[in-house]
């Protein structure tokens, strides 16, 4: 069923190249995208069914354009955002930029145009957990660490620990997308994202761009030139993962049931597919010997590393996202279906063919921010 005109920001990125494979899939559908970058989306460039525009949202240019695509839109989406744990520290500014301040005209046209905004955010607004907090720091009580949309408080650590500028800036624009909605009659939706793994989720250091990547990118550089993985503080917190096959289910999900899924926010996970960072990196070496037919990978280096040698000092992690999705269930009839091992499986072949078996990695250049999924780290 198509959905008509859509404004698309950050649909060159990772998750908004899956969102166009679906949405230009079905005829009837017209995108408007924004991004900085192409390059996931090449195929996509001369489809008619595209109008692209590689452009800072934050732009005079942008905000003039926008203001005539969102006046025949049926839906804006927003992906547009910086999103790498690793700038949160090192570039503060720029990431409230990106994730705040760029987007409030945005915002503005939505609000008075009333159209249906679906703005994606994250699972890191939730920030750590009350368990985490507590004396023994045990999870006995679902009550203390299951992240549900409309009950969990949302607890950030303090101000010199920037490593929350990112959850805080996102938490501020779902404040402002409510207070739109009850205030102006916006409609909205608003997706939290718990770790989306698929192919294209992220360069690799070293190979078609330089810094730290999300934790599954920086994993499999580790793997395929031969170098330890670097864990993190021990890597003991725990992470939930969903295929990006399953995460784009629940999305076109919303798309296709307005009735259902406005006005709501839901999170998008799979609470199945839970392991600590540790946990991961162990299934990320067994996986890539069964890929590469290379036993020696199974034994392959896992090192620790502290937060403040890896990422800088300001950094405090999430120490465990479990998401409640039944609100996505009953609403959307969505139900995730992968399970870790399949999903790791498609997503580590993928890059194995790209950067190992092809050796078509393109050169270096200089990259927009991020978009649209946080990592797992």
């Amino acid at each position: 069923m198509p959905i008509g005109n859509i404004v698309l920001l950050g649909c060159g990125g990772y998750i908004g190249s899956h969102l166009l494979d679906r949405l230009l899939r079905e005829p009837g559908n017209k995108v408007f995208g924004w991004d900085l970058e192409h390059r996931k989306i090449e195929q996509y460039l001369n489809n008619p069914a595209l109008d692209f525009e590689e452009s800072n949202i934050g732009s005079a240019y942008a905000r003039q354009r926008l203001e005539e695509q969102v006046a025949s839109a049926d839906v804006v989406i927003n992906l547009a955002a910086i999103c790498n744990p690793a700038e949160y520290n090192t570039e503060p500014l720029r990431v409230l930029d990106a994730n705040l301040f760029d987007l409030q005209p945005v915002l503005r046209m939505c609000a008075e145009q009333r159209k249906w905004l679906i703005h994606f955010s994250t699972s890191e607004v939730y920030g750590r957990t009350i368990s985490s907090y507590l004396p023994d720091e045990s999870f006995d009580d679902p009550d203390l660490y299951v992240l549900k949309e409309d009950e969990t408080p949302l607890i950030m650590g303090p101000i010199r620990n920037q490593r929350w500028t990112y959850a805080a800036a996102k938490q501020v624009v779902e404040r402002l997308v409510y207070a739109y909605h009850r205030e102006r009659g916006m409609p909205f939706t608003v997706i939290r994202p718990l770790n989306f793994f698929g192919p294209r989720m992220d360069y690799l250091p070293g190979h078609d761009g330089d810094g730290v990547p999300r934790v599954l990118a920086s994993f499999m550089a580790a793997l395929i030139d031969r170098k330890p993985l670097q864990l993190v503080d021990g890597g003991w917190a725990r992470r939930t993962i969903v295929s990006i096959d399953d995460a784009m289910d629940a999305v076109m999900a919303v798309l296709q049931q307005p009735e259902r899924s406005q006005n709501q926010f839901f999170n998008v996970g799979n609470p199945d597919n839970e392991v600590t960072v540790r946990e991961l990196a162990e299934l990320m070496r067994a996986v890539y010997a069964e890929i590469t037919d290379d036993p020696t990978y199974l034994e392959h280096p896992i090192h620790d590393v502290s937060a403040a040698d890896f990422y800088g000092a300001g950094y405090e992690d999430c120490d465990r996202r479990m998401p409640s999705i039944e609100k996505a269930k009953a609403l959307l009839g969505w139900t995730p279906r992968k399970s870790l091992r399949t999903t790791l499986l498609e997503t580590m072949r993928a890059y194995h063919e790209t950067y190992v078996v092809n050796a078509a990695a393109p050169p270096a250049e200089a990259t927009g921010p991020a978009v649209g999924s946080e990592g797992a780290r």
